[in-house]
């Protein structure tokens, strides 16, 4: 995949950056990888060494003698280079993740646009949209390459990544992977730190698809117009990373705005529809919270198919799925046939061991996808709803209060726990979220538990006969971070033991 011309002096043009070359000829150095981790690149590597939060990637330069013929940094890192002896040639630009993902795409043959590559954004719903997307374009004879919270997999089988979307380097290998292997359609989910941070730059979208906006990550973006301008550089053709297509559901006012934002944008609502160019109801409700969902398109006779996850958000995530798909060409009666088998891990996912109640564990760790996942467990049940809720440590603490008022609110039972503290005290984090909770003024019960599976366990003895229970916040995880520790905890293991202590 690799072009030969993509040598040293070529990438530092591409750049608009200073090439400081140790000897003649360093310039014609041909780059085969590039990477950010000094301990996992490849002979013949351009070591990209970024500033960080505590040290500068140049630092750990020595590190890649037997791997990087080449450094890239800033001036920064030149210093640190200069006063270590740094003997290779370098590359310096002023703003390293500005130019990475370009750089990445040309060592890499620019593996996007050889393929149907599309992005999903919005603050939930990403990556159960995703899974459709990846279902619905398999069923209609495609290769697909999925990349996402959950991981990465190729043609199926799983990849293992550490981000939802990865650094430039790595998606750009990944690509040149998924091309080799025969993919030809690329499902992704992209995050608004992806989009700010640069990770999808040098990519090739075909289709961007938005889901929603609510209030999340404004730890990292100061106010939720920040966060919807980052979200918005995959829509505004003015921007480097935007869509040739863009698909927007318009059921909130965000998404109206992202709409008049874009340019001739695929409109999609699961509401009274208006204008929107693409249009979903509910025509039939299981006991089990499957759907039976009719689906309009332009200019295409209605599809009516079997969606097998239960809530609103589901047939709006459905709709965008369907609506990018066709907006890519896919054939959308071939891609609604493989809705109807779709699982998601860790959402809206249901534990079953035989009891006489409804036992699920989602992802919800917003206050918006809190609220929704309870409006749509009550709608299953005829008893009481509990709930498990925690926030998160190191992320926007201005939420926690909301997480626990948006449960107090439409459950019976809150019980407020750990979830992934991370650096800071627990207590004090779980202090946020019961104050949240008795501020709503309801007659939810309200009880805290730090300890995560004593706090399962607890639920789940509550549990009667008709009544509706949900782990929030960790889906699909398998750890508990806690102080810099990641300590095995799956919600869904703990819920299956708890079930089966109290059967036996």
């Amino acid at each position: 995949m690799t072009p030969k011309t993509t040598t040293l002096s070529h990438l530092a043009q591409l750049a608009g950056g200073e090439l400081i070359a140790a000897g003649d000829g360093d310039g014609d150095q041909v780059i085969t990888s590039i990477g950010l981790d000094s301990t996992a690149l490849e002979p013949g590597a351009l070591f990209a060494a970024l500033p960080g939060t505590r040290r500068h990637g140049a630092e750990f330069a020595p590190d890649t003698a037997d791997t990087a013929v080449a450094v890239l940094t800033d001036p920064a890192g030149r210093e640190i280079l200069a006063q270590a002896g740094e003997q290779r040639p370098v590359i310096v630009v002023d703003d390293i993740r500005a130019i990475l993902g370009d750089l990445a795409a040309e060592i890499y043959g620019h593996p996007s646009r050889e393929m149907t590559v599309i992005g999903v954004t919005g603050t939930s719903g990403k990556t159960t949209t995703s899974y459709l997307l990846e279902a619905g374009l398999m069923a209609a004879g495609h290769t697909v390459g999925l990349i996402g919270t959950t991981g990465t997999r190729i043609n199926g089988r799983a990849v293992p990544t550490k981000l939802t979307t990865p650094e430039a380097p790595t998606l750009q290998a990944l690509f040149a992977r998924m091309l080799a292997e025969g993919v030809t359609h690329v499902v992704m989910e992209v995050s608004s730190h992806a989009l700010e941070l640069g990770r999808v730059t040098g990519t090739e979208f075909d289709v961007a698809g938005f889901t929603n906006l609510s209030q999340d990550h404004l730890d990292f973006h100061p106010t939720m117009a920040e966060y919807f301008e980052a979200k918005a550089r995959f829509f505004d053709l003015a921007s480097p990373v935007a869509a040739r297509r863009a698909v927007v559901c318009v059921d909130d006012s965000w998404g109206e705005q992202m709409a008049a934002r874009a340019t001739d944008p695929v409109t999609v609502s699961t509401t009274d529809g208006g204008s929107a160019d693409v249009k979903a109801r509910q025509v039939h409700l299981a006991p089990t919270g499957a759907q039976t969902v009719e689906l309009t398109l332009p200019e295409h006779a209605p599809l009516t198919f079997d969606l097998p996850l239960p809530g609103d958000f589901n047939i709006a995530n459905a709709a965008l799925a369907t609506a990018c798909a066709w907006a890519a060409g896919a054939d959308p009666d071939a891609f609604v046939r493989g809705i109807t088998e779709v699982a998601v891990p860790g959402r809206m996912e249901r534990i079953d061991a035989g009891q006489d109640f409804l036992a699920v564990v989602d992802y919800a760790h917003k206050p918006a996808a809190v609220a929704a996942v309870l409006d749509t467990l009550r709608g299953q049940i005829t008893g009481r709803l509990g709930v498990i809720v925690g926030a998160g440590g190191d992320r926007d603490p201005s939420k926690r209060p909301i997480m626990g008022a948006e449960a107090a609110r439409r459950a019976d039972l809150v019980i407020i726990t750990d979830d992934n503290p991370r650096s800071e005290d627990p207590a004090t984090i779980r202090a946020a979220v019961v104050a949240g909770a008795h501020d709503a003024g309801t007659d939810a019960e309200i009880r805290e538990i730090g300890d995560r599976a004593a706090a399962i366990d607890a639920l789940i003895a509550w549990a009667r006969p008709g009544d509706g229970v949900i782990v929030a916040g960790k889906g699909h995880e398998v750890g508990q971070l806690v102080n810099g520790v990641d300590h095995h905890f799956d919600d869904r293991e703990e819920v299956r033991r708890a079930l089966d202590e109290r059967n036996s």
